[in-house]
């Protein structure tokens, strides 16, 4: 596939297959809950024997976008979020589409551009998988505090991984004093971010859920990619 056609379709069930014999060459196909497939490109880790399936949502065709915030929508239904908080950059997307199916009337988008009616003491310091070498801050809009106060809170991020932004994000609730009751994402790209937000607190890991589940891979000898359990 070229670059630009990723995200654009959702494929019937067994499409393609899940565990070719070679590994996956170019890309793995994400499965719903229903068996529906997505093609994420594979990337390469820098030490040239490992790679994750990739997604960037704001690339993804609006097909594809309405049936992961759909997907995401269904499974938190049950937790009753009486508010939705996306954070930047890719998640605002699925934060806001999430919100339209619960049939809210507005969602609270975190930000890391400082306005300058903005509190330090509303901030935290926020790296991310994507970009580990950039230091920024991750910022509530004082306004919005009435928004989620004494709220039903569902925190979303696009992918989570390392889970080094939700736990920055949980950081900034906690100084607000909210503390969410469930929190979703378009996929759930390993599972290295269990221990992260475990070490906050046990409970978290169990208050994630996902749309899309995807392996570390590792290069198999014939050349492809094989999932790491």
């Amino acid at each position: 596939m070229q670059p630009h056609e990723f995200w654009q379709e959702i494929h019937p069930p067994s499409t393609f297959d899940g565990q070719p014999a070679e590994g996956h060459l170019g890309f793995y196909p994400a499965e719903f809950e229903d068996g529906r497939q997505l093609l994420l490109p594979i990337r390469e880790l820098a030490d040239g024997e490992h790679a994750l399936a990739s997604l960037i949502i704001n690339q993804a065709g609006f097909a594809v976008e309405d049936a992961l915030c759909a997907g995401l929508a269904e499974k938190v239904r049950a937790f009753a979020p009486e508010v939705v908080v996306g954070l930047p950059t890719l998640g605002l997307t699925l934060a806001r589409g999430t919100a339209r199916k619960l049939e809210h009337s507005r969602y609270v988008p975190l930000g890391t551009s400082r306005k300058f009616w903005y509190r330090e003491d509303l901030s935290v310091p926020m790296t991310s998988i994507t970009s580990p070498d950039q230091l920024k801050r991750l910022y509530l809009d004082p306004r919005m505090l009435p928004l989620i106060e004494n709220r039903r809170v569902l925190l979303v991020d696009d992918v989570i991984s390392s889970g080094r932004s939700i736990a920055a994000a949980l950081e900034l609730l906690s100084l607000c004093g909210v503390r969410p009751f469930v929190i979703g994402a378009a996929m759930l790209q390993t599972d290295a971010w269990r221990d992260k937000l475990a070490a906050i607190s046990p409970e978290w890991p169990e208050r994630v859920v996902g749309v899309l589940r995807t392996p570390r891979l590792k290069r198999t000898a014939s050349g492809g990619w094989a999932p790491v359990f």
